[in-house]
């Protein structure tokens, strides 16, 4: 007699009485890893969508001078400290698209501060695929388009202004380009140090392991704020922007690679007693080849789980150095260095979206911490 699949298999096929239970299992347990990682993580919805935000990040890059409306350093003297300015769609009642008043300053001489009012029987409509500050596209193409500009006569500060009349919205994607590629490297650092000592002390073991284990302690066992002080400071301030934001990125993944290193040990100590492992060793295999395509292979999982949870320490190692002003410096435009101009709580409360740049760190942060999460249940697809 034919078993019918129970109700907690579904599938896209029509139902065929002819298929067993046990061919469906089979089936699903012969499909490529790959499809199964895929199957388990789609289900964690909060790792799928953080996901999602983050290749939108990353893809959102190198056309961040496109999307501003203005240029990373470019100057409104006249609109200091400007709120964040709202688009309208209808004036009077009347639809006429998308638009903004003029703002005039106003000295307050009762709290001796600059007021910003807006003309409301001026709407000025705003331009799309207008010209504007020169950047370069994907870091190669010069450009001066646009996708919306200011109208003449008027500004378009969505997020307000800061103390030098920039754009805080335009500067916040132009800091993306750094503080979100610094994760990137600082990570690619950490785990090519972190791997080949960890790999080494794992699989040859001996006076290796002995002299790997006392580094990574000694290591491990210095403060980390003011190690990441010291090196940062050891920084030339003749240096360029790029040769900082470089030589911080190496700094941090410099710092990050013993805790890998550890982990890498601890699994590659128990890999190497496996019966496969042997095989290879007594067919010949270089311990080279061994490591690389028979070890490392059943560690990948743990890699990947924990590159996405270590970016974000990155992430917030760099904007740590910059807010102190020990990272990345002006004119180099990074989430750090804007909070670095917020350093001043009487400047907040008075101008709260100076703390704008905090929201998009956080929001970052969190979500290279779900992704992690997602990925580490979905790379055992086995498990329940």
């Amino acid at each position: 007699m034919t078993q019918r699949p129970d109700d907690r298999y579904v599938d896209d096929a029509p139902y065929d009485p002819n298929v067993s239970l046990q061919q469906l299992e089979r089936a699903d347990l012969d499909a490529p890893n790959w499809v199964l990682v895929w199957r388990k993580f789609r289900t964690h919805k909060l790792g799928l969508i953080s996901g999602i935000f983050l290749l939108l990040c990353y893809l959102m890059l190198p056309f961040a001078g496109f999307i501003a409306p203005y240029g990373p350093n470019e100057r409104n003297g006249e609109h200091l400290y400007a709120p964040p300015q709202s688009i309208s769609w209808f004036h009077e009642g009347e639809f006429i698209g998308p638009h903004v008043y003029p703002i005039v300053a106003e000295a307050d001489l009762e709290t001796f501060q600059w007021k910003f009012v807006p003309d409301l029987e001026d709407p000025r409509p705003i331009k799309f695929f207008c010209e504007g500050a020169e950047y370069k596209l994907a870091g190669l193409i010069r450009s001066d388009t646009h996708l919306f500009c200011a109208p003449e006569g008027a500004t378009l500060f969505l997020w307000g202004s800061d103390r030098l009349g920039r754009d805080v919205f335009s500067r916040i994607l132009y800091g993306a380009q750094l503080s979100l590629t610094v994760g990137l490297i600082g990570i690619t650092v950490s785990f090519v140090l972190g791997i080949f000592f960890g790999s080494m002390a794992g699989y040859f073991g001996g006076r290796i392991d002995w002299v790997i284990n006392r580094v990574i302690e000694v290591l491990r066992s210095l403060p980390e704020l003011p190690l990441w002080l010291a090196l940062s400071a050891a920084v030339p301030s003749n240096w360029s922007p790029v040769a900082v934001f470089f030589i911080i990125s190496i700094i941090l993944g410099i710092l990050d690679w013993p805790g890998l290193a550890r982990s890498v040990r601890a699994k590659f100590l128990s890999l190497r007693e496996e019966e496969y492992v042997r095989a290879a060793e007594m067919m010949g295999a270089s311990s080279g080849r061994v490591i690389r395509k028979h070890l490392l292979p059943n560690f990948m999982s743990h890699l990947i789980a924990s590159a996405t949870l270590s970016i974000p320490a990155m992430i917030l190692g760099e904007t740590a150095l910059s807010f102190l002003g020990l990272g990345l410096r002006a004119p180099a435009v990074s989430w750090g260095v804007m909070l670095n101009d917020a350093q001043n709580l009487a400047s907040i409360e008075i101008y709260p979206w100076t703390a704008i740049p905090m929201l998009p760190i956080i929001v970052v942060v969190l979500a290279f911490n779900f992704l992690g999460d997602g990925l580490r249940d979905s790379l055992d697809p086995y498990q329940q």
